[in-house]
């Protein structure tokens, strides 16, 4: 039926009308946020803790299974902060929101091309963020109009030599989608130093160009998720769940996404016990909350830096109390989330924007790190980690 509506639309010339709009209505969002505009929907202070604009109107049922009596004596309601405006930050002309909606196929294909194009030993390397920021300039940020042949042309375009500024006419959407995508995507591909530990106790180390995170579940330990982005929070006061929920057992060991320092560590009445990792280049912050009760950590501590493929902790069910070391989520899951800063305003300001990661689980999911039990120390390493060129000594 959908696709007899489509042909008939299209017959009386009514689609391609249809799809041009639909690309500049997205192409005036990503001009609004390329100068420095931001859509009123979330508002979000303190130690990643969301708030949901009042004026957002209805919020959709909640998707996680959490216990949220407020009678209890576990809980407190939580008090909106006065934010105070910043003046001086909103004459910044930075990015203040990111318009990020990339299938997994589309990252998958470009990321392939950037690797094999480094790889390969011969022709201009292709960097997959170019490609992806051409596709989204071309669609108005729209992947929904994604065909293959649009990638193929722009990755031979660059790989003959041509700038991306030379195949858009629109450079400002351009620039934009550069720029943010680079803040999401900066640190997911490129060189990289792996570290291998076979059963026997044989450490191999081994240089290479290609994916460099991993997924935050240790390869043999399973999860379920959906895109649950957006969906409803009550605990406390009325937001929006702006992370990613995957559903595991306690105790599953968590790994180290990206490479970075812990920024964030300890107890939080809506994450539990968490920890907070920056990247190196200070553009993303990646947030993983609810772990173990008792045992949330594996010797970390704040200004340490872990690498990608590192066991960071266990999944629990931790949070929504004052009161620390409290289970009071029904269903253990890790929630992972992913920030992206252009401004240092935005770390802890009313202005932070957070990504759905949704489809970049799926990214991750290539790469999953092999763990083993140390029984003297009670902890589980992992048998696969990576250093970076940019990674401090």
């Amino acid at each position: 039926m959908k696709s007899r509506i489509l042909a008939a639309l299209a017959a009386m010339g009514i689609l391609p009308a249809l799809v041009l709009f639909n690309i500049k209505i997205y192409n005036y969002r990503a001009s609004a946020a390329a100068e420095g505009a931001s859509p009123k929907v979330f508002y979000c202070v303190n130690d990643k803790t969301q708030y949901a604009n009042k004026a957002s109107g209805p919020l959709p049922s909640e998707s996680a299974d959490v216990n949220e009596n407020e009678n209890d004596e576990n809980y407190d309601n939580a008090e909106e902060n006065d934010i105070p405006e910043n003046k001086n930050s909103e004459k910044k002309t930075y990015i203040k929101w990111v318009d990020f909606d990339i299938p997994v196929k589309v990252l998958r294909a470009a990321a392939k091309i950037d690797i094999d194009t480094h790889t390969n030993g011969s022709g201009t390397p292709v960097g997959w963020i170019e490609l992806l920021s051409l596709l989204a300039t071309k669609y108005g940020g729209n992947f929904s109009l994604y065909k293959e042949v649009d990638l193929k042309y722009f990755a031979d375009s660059l790989a003959s030599g041509k700038k991306g500024e030379e195949l858009t006419s629109n450079l400002k959407i351009y620039k934009y989608y550069t720029e943010a995508y680079g803040a999401v995507l900066g640190g997911m591909v490129g060189k990289y130093m792996k570290t291998e530990r076979a059963e026997d106790g044989t450490i191999t180390v081994s240089e290479g160009y290609g994916l460099r995170v991993y997924s935050p579940f240790a390869r043999g330990y399973y999860y379920s998720h959906s895109d649950d982005f957006g969906k409803s929070r009550s605990f406390g006061y009325k937001r929006r769940h702006l992370g990613h929920d995957m559903m595991g057992s306690i105790g599953t060991p968590i790994i180290c996404v990206e490479s970075g320092y812990v920024e964030a560590l300890g107890w939080n009445m809506y994450g539990g016990w968490r920890v907070g990792i920056r990247s190196f280049d200070g553009k993303r912050y990646y947030y993983y909350a609810h772990l173990r009760r008792n045992h949330p950590y594996n010797n970390l501590y704040e200004g340490k830096i872990v690498n990608a493929g590192e066991v960071i902790g266990y999944l629990g069910m931790t949070g929504y109390s004052r009161r620390e070391n409290v289970n009071n989520i029904n269903t253990p899951h890790l929630h992972i989330g992913l920030q992206v800063i252009f401004d240092p305003s935005q770390k802890d300001g009313w202005n932070q924007i957070w990504i759905d990661v949704y489809e970049l689980t799926k990214l991750w999911e290539a790469q999953k790190a092999p763990v083993y039990l140390d029984e003297a120390a009670n902890e589980r390493f992992s048998r696969s980690y990576m250093t970076y060129p940019e990674t401090p000594d």
